[in-house]
């Protein structure tokens, strides 16, 4: 069997052991082992995947990812979530889809401590859409927002997607997340008009909250300044180059326990909590990486990425025609394959091809995160569905899809403006230099 049919089989095995419910770092793992062994030897296929094992698991580079993990889960377990929701809603809940709006808000600054869309989505469930029913919001708004907001978790930086990005493709990970801020802005800037105009055209699917007296605004504003000096001492660090990204990471990490600690808002069995997750999340990841290096390894082998980037160079298709294609991948790619999973499959792929053609590397990040957050809240995976249907088992699935629809089209334009404006992800980092 050429390398390229033994390549060809490699990925129909991954994906019919994916549908078995396997889990995927497993899959890519031993996929990866089957097919280096039947291409090389499994004596070698073996050695490779204990130093793969080995090496990730002993990286210094990733030690980032628990960092950012328990800086978020110091914040959940601390009410920090809590308090900016509050601190949003004060301002905004008089607003039509006031509340929901403020929901947004509030997962916009929770990403930015948190970095995980899941941990951002179950965190606003459990806060917010209590707060929403209470208020008469109708359970497919209440739940569709928080969804779609939570997958802003792997946008704002820090998130754990633009770290794994920067490490497999050696680029700079606080240039990622500076590249991130902006489309970050702009996404949180169209789903409050989307549900501004959802409100409008139904009012009754979003009913007006009371209107905060201005000593209320002022007194809520204690729980956005801390999440605001959190991220401005994270990322200000980075863009000033006064640490680097593990750093930035063990800086927040400590600032965010500093300030539970002071506050009183954290006890022994939040913080065991909070380490048990860190913990449980982090290995989680770390298995699809190491997983995915193994993968990496055999495609190499193939050559099929190299193969795949020649063929689409002299195929002389336009370059926004391959980026178009590269897009459906990952957009039907994210109906079925969790999105930290996808990356890792496909970024080796794709990535020659994008650099051949000319396009930026960072800009490149930006765009397929953004495609892979349609992935995180449509059918039939829709992870972040799945997330608020575990918090609120009440609110049947159907009702919370239903829910994501009119935000599916605000992630769609922030998409495609991106593509259309590369300045929008590049401003940041280019200032940077």
């Amino acid at each position: 069997m050429s390398p390229t049919a033994a390549g060809a089989a490699g990925f129909l095995f991954l994906f019919v052991l994916l549908f078995t419910g396997m889990p995927v770092g497993f899959v890519m793992a031993l996929t990866g082992i089957l097919g280096f062994g039947a291409l090389v030897s499994f004596d070698a296929a073996l050695n490779l995947a204990v130093r793969d094992i080995v090496d990730i698991f002993g990286s210094y580079n990733l030690t980032v990812i628990p960092l950012f993990i328990f800086m978020g889960q110091i914040a959940f377990h601390a009410g920090i979530s809590t308090r900016l929701f509050t601190a949003a809603y004060r301002f905004m809940g008089h607003l039509p889809g006031g509340m929901a709006i403020a929901t947004i808000g509030a997962c916009a600054g929770f990403s930015a401590i948190c970095g995980s869309t899941n941990a951002t989505c179950a965190t606003m469930a459990s806060v917010t859409i209590p707060e929403m029913k209470r208020y008469g919001y109708k359970d497919s708004i209440a739940s569709g927002v928080v969804a779609a907001g939570g997958s802003l978790g792997i946008l704002v930086p820090p998130s754990v997607i633009f770290i794994l990005y920067g490490i497999m493709t050696e680029q700079s990970i606080g240039g990622l997340f500076m590249a991130g801020i902006l489309p970050g802005i702009l996404l949180t800037g169209l789903f409050a008009a989307s549900i501004a105009i959802w409100a409008l055209v139904d009012p009754a699917v979003a009913p007006r909250g009371p209107k905060s007296s201005a000593k209320e605004r002022i007194a809520s504003l204690s729980g956005l300044v801390e999440t605001l000096l959190l991220f401005a001492l994270v990322m200000g660090g980075l863009f000033f180059g006064l640490f680097t990204p593990t750093e930035a990471g063990g800086i927040g990490a400590f600032g965010t326990l500093a300030i539970a600690l002071a506050r009183g808002t954290i006890d022994t069995a939040g913080l065991v909590a909070a380490l048990s997750e860190t913990t449980r999340i982090s290995c989680m990841i770390l298995v699809i990486v190491a997983g995915a290096t193994i993968f990496g390894h055999f495609l190499a082998v193939t050559r099929i990425p190299f193969e795949i980037a020649t063929a689409v160079v002299e195929m002389d298709l336009p370059p926004y025609a391959v980026i178009a294609l590269i897009i459906l991948v990952y957009l039907v790619g994210g109906c079925f394959i969790d999105a930290l999973a996808l990356i890792m499959l496909t970024v080796p792929i794709f990535y020659p091809v994008v650099t051949q053609l000319g396009f930026h590397p960072m800009w490149f990040g930006v765009v397929i995160v953004l495609v892979t957050q349609i992935g995180v809240i449509t059918p039939p995976v829709g992870i972040n569905v799945y997330v608020v249907r575990s918090v609120v088992p009440d609110i049947p699935l159907a009702v919370i899809f239903k829910g994501v629809l009119p935000l599916l089209a605000a992630l769609a334009l922030a998409a495609l403006l991106v593509v259309l404006f590369p300045d929008i992800a590049l401003v940041l980092p280019e200032a940077m230099r």
